[in-house]
C-alpha cells in the first residue's frame, strides 16, 4: 500500500464517521441500516478492519451517498481557478457535481436592451444575486429591479435580458445545463453580428 492509498483509506473512514454523525445516528443505527455488526462498523471507522468494496457499497447506500462520493480524493473536493472570458466580462466556475451547471460572475455597465427583439429565450433556468449596484431584469413585458443582496430565479424560456441601472452592477448567476448552452449560443451570435 502506498502512502497515497493510506491517505485515501483514512479519508474514507473519516467520511463514513462524519456522515453518520451528521445524520445523528449511533454506530448501532448505521450498522443496522448497512446490515453490519456494530463492532464491524466501529473497527471500519477506527481503522482496525480492512475496507472491503462490498461493505463500502452497502455503507454508501445506507448513508444516502454514492461510492464515488465516498472515495473521491481530497483534491477532487477543491474547486480551482475560474475560466475568464474577458471579451464578455465574465468569470465562470463549473460545478463539479454537475459539469453542465456554471456559476458566473459578471460586471454590467449598460442598461438592458430596450428593444424586445434583443431579448433572448432558450430552455433552462437561471438564478442570480446582485453583489453590488442595481440590476434590471427584463422578463417578458415585466421590468424587475434587483438591488444589492436581492436574488431572482426564472425560467429562461421567457424572453429575458439583464443590465445595470444607475451605474455599474455586479451579479453572480447560476445557470443549469440548458441555460448555459443558450447563453453560449447567444454570445456566439452577438460576436457574429
Amino acid at each position: 500500500m502506498t502512502q497515497e492509498d493510506g491517505e485515501l483509506d483514512g479519508l474514507v473512514r473519516k467520511r463514513i464517521r462524519a456522515l453518520r454523525v451528521a445524520q445523528g445516528w449511533s454506530l448501532e443505527e448505521l450498522a443496522t441500516r448497512a446490515n453490519l455488526s456494530q463492532s464491524t462498523l466501529s473497527r471500519i471507522e477506527n481503522g482496525r478492519r480492512r475496507l472491503a468494496l462490498d461493505q463500502l457499497v452497502t455503507l454508501a447506500r445506507a448513508l444516502d451517498t454514492s461510492l464515488d462520493q465516498l472515495v473521491e480524493t481530497a483534491s477532487d473536493d477543491v474547486v480551482t481557478s475560474p475560466v475568464i472570458d474577458a471579451a464578455h466580462g465574465l468569470m465562470r466556475w463549473s460545478i463539479k457535481a454537475d459539469p453542465g451547471m456554471s456559476v458566473v460572475r459578471q460586471r454590467m455597465t449598460g442598461p438592458p436592451p430596450d428593444n424586445p427583439a434583443r431579448m433572448r429565450a432558450h430552455p433552462g433556468r437561471e438564478w442570480l444575486v446582485v453583489l453590488s449596484g442595481t440590476a434590471v431584469l427584463m422578463l417578458g413585458h415585466r421590468r424587475i429591479r434587483i438591488e444589492t443582496n436581492q436574488a431572482a430565479e426564472f425560467p429562461t424560456m421567457l424572453p429575458h435580458a439583464i443590465g445595470a441601472e444607475g451605474g455599474p452592477c455586479e451579479i453572480l448567476g447560476i445557470f443549469d445545463r440548458d441555460a448555459r448552452r443558450g447563453h453560449q449560443r447567444d454570445r456566439t451570435a452577438d460576436t457574429a453580428d
